[in-house]
């Protein structure tokens, strides 16, 4: 499971360096969730592109269209999760008493 996400590039592991000042810090984070989020949109348009090459009659195998929007599905999800989590996080730090 674990390995499958990195290979959609959703693991931290290349994002991992030595301390940075915050505002290095930040564009950090940033340049590596778009890197991740544009990973899931490649997974996605990959997908659709193959379901319509299936569609059209177009010499693709099925099981390759399948894999290929599973993996999208999936990235997606993780993508969602990770959203949902962060919003969650961000709902409790304004709970907090000052």
């Amino acid at each position: 499971m674990i390995d499958g996400a990195s290979r959609i590039g959703l693991t931290m592991s290349s994002a991992v360096s030595p301390p940075a000042k915050p505002a290095e810090a930040q564009k950090q984070f940033a340049a590596f969730f778009k890197e991740a989020l544009n990973r899931v949109n490649e997974a996605q348009i990959q997908a659709d592109a193959l379901t319509e090459k299936l569609v059209r009659g177009e010499n693709v195998q099925l099981h390759d269209v399948m894999i290929a929007a599973q993996k999208a599905s999936i990235a997606l999800q993780l993508t969602l999760e990770i959203r949902n989590k962060a919003i969650e996080a961000y709902q409790e730090m304004m709970r907090m008493p000052l």
